[in-house]
């Protein structure tokens, strides 16, 4: 499929628990705490792995077979049940990001350069590891005439004079695109409500466009190591409004669902996923118990319910590996036979057109 056609997919993954990446915060963390950090922005939830990208992985072949060219970004780490596959790539920050600005633990800072992956399409779709589509995937209802869909929450996001400290990421994102849109243009009408943990279909030209246009809050969100609240992402809420604002978006009606580990009700939640499953466009299994244990039962019944809706592997897995960590849930092993997998990886098998995607450098 021809690049202009294809829609790759993108993803951001980081595995909390790994020695080296723990070092490397730490090392970070010495040379100066964050500045104005964000609410919850450095808690282990942030970072955790509960093996949803396994599972996304399985939804995504599941419900959208059609898809283009994944792309894993990541910060010197593979999953170890990740099979070198035709249409993957692993892509290292340190080939995405320059040199300078590494180490960095802000997703919001990584997302900025997305758009920079070489050999991406120009249409793809961002997702978060614990955002799962959850029904069949029409290409045309993600990118239609009118543009790409958008989704946003029902409630109304307060009314502030800027970001404020004890606000989510999300909110103070609203906010930093109500400021730069309002004094763009004097015509541009607000609508304080915040987008949906969603699928995010994005075109790489509208993000060109966009980082020529706002090069001051490109360079202030690539500026941040930590998450801080001062500093909200781009992606999650400006790209969206400037999209709807220039006539290169649709809103369309938030039939997904958003869960939370954290809930008292976090069971019911996944009994109503579970009834819902198959017929739901997108669900978000996010992970709010921060400081919790590993084998908290709020974090098991992540891998479990995944397991249950969705026991068949990918292509993407490799044969018997059952998790990354034995302290995680139990997760359906793959059953195919084995694959004949490279014990090494070539420098040069990052491109979407090499027979194995996964790049030198290993990533976040």
């Amino acid at each position: 499929m021809h690049a202009d056609e294809r829609i790759d997919i993108v993803y951001l993954w980081v595995d909390g628990a790994d020695p080296a990446w723990q070092a490397r915060r730490r090392k970070a963390l010495g040379l100066g705490a964050p500045e104005r950090p964000a609410p919850h922005g450095d808690v282990q939830g942030r970072y955790r792995d509960n093996g949803e990208l396994r599972f996304n992985l399985r939804a995504l072949e599941r419900f959208f077979p059609t898809h283009g060219h994944v792309f894993i970004v990541t910060d010197g780490q593979t999953p170890s049940w990740l099979r070198p596959s035709e249409g993957l790539s692993i892509v290292d920050h340190r080939a995405l990001m320059p040199a300078a600005k590494l180490p960095v633990f802000d997703s919001g800072h990584i997302e900025s350069y997305l758009h920079h992956l070489p050999g991406l399409a120009e249409r793809f779709i961002y997702l978060n590891d614990d955002v799962f589509f959850g029904a069949p995937v029409d290409p045309a209802v993600w990118f239609g005439p009118a543009g790409v869909a958008v989704f946003r929450e029902r409630a109304n996001v307060p009314a502030y004079a800027g970001p404020q400290p004890f606000e989510s990421a999300l909110v103070n994102a609203s906010l930093l695109s109500q400021a730069w849109l309002s004094a763009r243009d004097p015509l541009y009408r607000h609508v304080p409500r915040i987008f949906a943990h969603s699928p995010r279909p994005m075109l790489k030209s509208a993000l060109d466009e966009l980082e020529s246009a706002a090069p001051e809050l490109f360079s202030q969100v690539r500026s941040s190591v930590f998450r801080s609240w001062a500093v909200p992402p781009l992606l999650p809420d400006l790209v969206p409004r400037w999209l709807l604002h220039t006539g290169r978006a649709l809103e369309l009606e938030n039939n997904g669902m958003y869960l939370r580990t954290g809930a008292a009700d976090a069971a019911r939640q996944f009994e109503q996923l579970r009834a819902r499953f198959g017929r739901l466009p997108f669900f978000c299994i996010n992970d709010t118990s921060d400081e919790a244990a590993p084998d908290a039962p709020e974090l098991l019944q992540v891998g479990q319910n995944l397991a249950r809706l969705l026991p068949a592997p990918s292509r993407f897995e490799r044969a018997g590996v059952c998790s990354v960590r034995r302290r995680t849930a139990p997760y359906a092993c793959a059953t195919t036979a084995a694959a004949d997998i490279r014990s090494s990886i070539s420098a040069s098998a990052f491109l979407p057109d090499m027979p194995c995607g996964l790049s030198s450098a290993h990533s976040e």
